[in-house]
C-alpha cells in the first residue's frame, strides 16, 4: 500500500510499530570491505571493518525492497535516528533497511582513500553481498540520503543503476558543491530565512556585525571580549576572523535546522529556531549582547559555558558553511579540499554577515597547508555529470524552501523520472524525519509523493525480475 491511498486517520495508525525506541529496531554490524577498489597494488587486498545498521522486522523476505541509506560524513546512527521516513515507508513497504557508515581514514597515506568514488564502491559492493548473504538477489534496492548523503544517493544511481533501482535524494546540493553556481547564494538563502521571518532582524544582524567590525578596527579587543563573553580577549585580525566564523556559522546551523519542532541532530535547537533567534535578536537593549544571546542558541542551549572560547567551538575550515567539530570535520574538511568545491562567502551586501571572502585561491593555498593537497575545480561535474542528468532515471530531488542549501541543488523536474520537489515549509531534509504532529501540510504531501514514487519503481524492478 502506498502513502497516497492513505487517510491521515490511516496514515497515523500505520506508524504505531515505529512509536518505540528506534535505536532499538537496528543490529550494529561489519562488513568486510576493500580498503581500495581501484587499485590492485598499493593496499593490495588489504580490509577494513565498515560498519552498517539493519534491520528486518517489516521485511518480506525474498522479495520485499531494500532501502538503503548511502551514509554521510558523520557516525551513522546520527543519521539512522532522524531519518525516521525510511523506516515508516518500510513498514509500508515490507522493506528491509540498511544505513551504512560512510569510510572516514585521516592516517596519510590512506587519507588519500576519502573519496566520493570509493564511498560509492564501498556501497555497490556491501549491497551485492549482502544480497547474496540474505537471498535477496531479486529484491529491488532503493538508496536513500540527506546533504551529502542525498548527493552519493543520485551518484549511486548514476554511477551503479546495476545494482539500484532509485534514489531519493534529499537536500543535496549536486550544483552548488560541483563548484556550479554563484560563490554568493548561499548566505544570501541564509539572510533571505531571517528576512522572511522578520526584515527588522535581518537589519539588527547586519547592523551588530557593522558595530563589531567598527570595534575591530579601533583595537577595542576588551570591549569586543566583554560584549561576547569570550573567555579570551581578541589580540589580533586572526582572532576577529574567528569570532566572525564563530558568529556566522550560528545562523547557517539555525537556518538549516529549522524545524517546526524541537530537535537535538547537529546541535539542540528549538521549534522554529530561525523565529527564536529573531525575537532574541530584537528584545535586546544593545546590538553586541543581544548577538551574542542570539548565537547561544546553538552554542549555548544548556547554559553550560560560561564564556566561549572560539577555537575550540569552531574550527576553520575548506567549507565556509562549517565542518563541524572532531573527527567528522576532519573527514568533512579533507573532502571539501579535494572533490567537494565550497567557494562560498559572505559580503554584508547581498547577505547580513561580515566580508569573508573564500576565493578558489584561498582555498588551494589553505587545504596545501593543511592537507598536502591541491583541489581539483570541475571533477564533480566531470565525474557525476553536473546538470547534464537527462539521461539519469528515478531520481527524486526534494527541496525545502526554508533550507540554504536547496538552491545548489536540483529544483525543477528533469523528466518524467527525475522528479522535483519543492517543500515551502522544510528545512534541510525534513522530509527524511520521522513524521510528527507539527509536520506543515508540504512535508506530509511531499513524502506521500516519493512513497508512491518509490512504490512504482519497485513494482517495475520487481516485474522484470520474478
Amino acid at each position: 500500500m502506498i502513502y497516497s491511498s492513505l487517510s491521515k486517520c490511516q496514515w497515523k495508525h500505520s506508524r504505531d510499530p515505529l512509536r518505540r525506541d528506534p535505536k532499538a529496531q537496528f543490529k550494529e554490524k561489519y562488513f568486510t570491505q576493500i580498503l581500495d577498489h581501484f587499485n590492485y597494488n598499493s593496499l593490495g587486498n588489504g580490509t577494513y571493518p565498515q560498519r552498517y545498521l539493519i534491520t528486518d522486522q517489516y521485511w518480506k523476505k525474498g522479495s520485499g525492497p531494500i532501502f538503503f541509506y548511502t551514509g554521510n560524513e558523520g557516525d551513522i546512527w546520527d543519521f539512522a535516528l532522524n531519518s525516521g521516513f525510511v523506516l515508516e515507508l518500510a513498514v509500508e513497504q515490507a522493506a528491509l533497511v540498511i544505513f551504512a557508515e560512510h569510510d572516514k581514514s585521516f592516517i596519510i597515506p590512506n587519507v588519500g582513500l576519502l573519496t566520493v568514488e570509493q564511498a560509492l564502491a564501498d556501497y555497490a559492493v556491501m549491497i551485492t553481498d549482502l544480497k547474496k548473504e540474505l537471498r535477496a538477489e531479486k529484491c529491488p534496492v532503493i538508496v536513500f540520503g540527506g546533504s551529502y548523503g542525498g548527493m552519493l544517493s543520485v551518484y549511486m544511481r548514476v554511477r551503479y543503476p546495476n545494482i539500484v533501482t532509485g534514489a531519493l535524494a534529499a537536500s543535496a546540493p549536486i550544483l552548488s558543491t560541483a563548484g556550479m553556481g554563484d560563490s554568493g547564494q548561499f548566505f544570501r538563502d541564509v539572510t533571505a530565512d531571517f528576512e522572511n521571518c522578520s526584515p527588522v532582524c535581518k537589519d539588527s544582524v547586519r547592523s551588530a556585525f557593522q558595530k563589531l567590525q567598527t570595534l575591530a578596527q579601533q583595537e577595542d579587543y576588551a570591549g569586543i571580549q566583554s560584549a561576547f563573553s569570550l573567555c579570551k580577549t581578541p589580540s589580533s585580525s586572526k582572532d576577529i576572523h574567528q569570532l566572525n566564523g564563530f558568529l556566522r556559522n550560528a545562523f547557517t546551523l539555525l537556518a538549516m535546522m529549522d524545524y517546526p519542532y524541537k530537535t537535538s541532530f547537529m546541535s539542540v535547537m528549538p521549534a522554529f529556531p530561525v523565529k527564536v533567534a529573531c525575537e532574541t535578536m530584537l528584545n535586546g537593549t544593545e546590538v553586541l549582547s543581544a548577538l551574542r544571546d542570539t548565537v547561544g542558541i546553538v552554542y549555548n542551549s544548556t547554559g553550560e559555558h560560561a564564556c566561549y572560547d572560539l577555537y575550540s567551538l569552531y574550527v576553520e575550515c575548506a567549507d565556509p558553511t562549517g565542518c563541524g567539530l572532531g573527527f567528522n570535520s576532519y573527514a568533512w574538511d579533507y573532502q571539501a579540499c579535494t572533490e567537494i568545491e565550497m567557494c562560498f562567502e559572505s559580503n554584508n551586501v547581498t547577505d547580513m554577515f561580515p566580508p569573508m571572502p573564500f576565493t578558489e585561491s584561498m582555498r588551494e593555498e589553505y587545504c596545501a597547508r593543511r592537507w598536502a593537497v591541491v583541489p581539483r575545480p570541475g571533477w564533480l561535474k566531470t565525474q557525476y555529470w553536473g546538470d547534464a542528468l537527462s539521461t539519469a532515471s528515478n531520481i527524486i530531488f526534494s527541496n525545502g524552501d526554508l533550507d540554504p542549501w536547496a538552491n545548489g541543488g536540483i529544483r525543477k523536474s528533469l523528466s518524467d523520472s527525475l522528479i522535483a520537489i519543492n517543500i515551502p515549509e522544510g528545512a534541510h531534509h525534513l522530509d527524511l524525519r520521522a513524521s510528527n504532529p507539527a509536520d506543515p501540510d508540504s512535508v506530509i504531501k511531499a513524502r506521500q509523493t516519493e512513497a508512491k514514487l518509490i512504490a512504482q519503481w519497485v513494482k517495475t524492478a520487481r516485474e522484470k525480475t520474478f
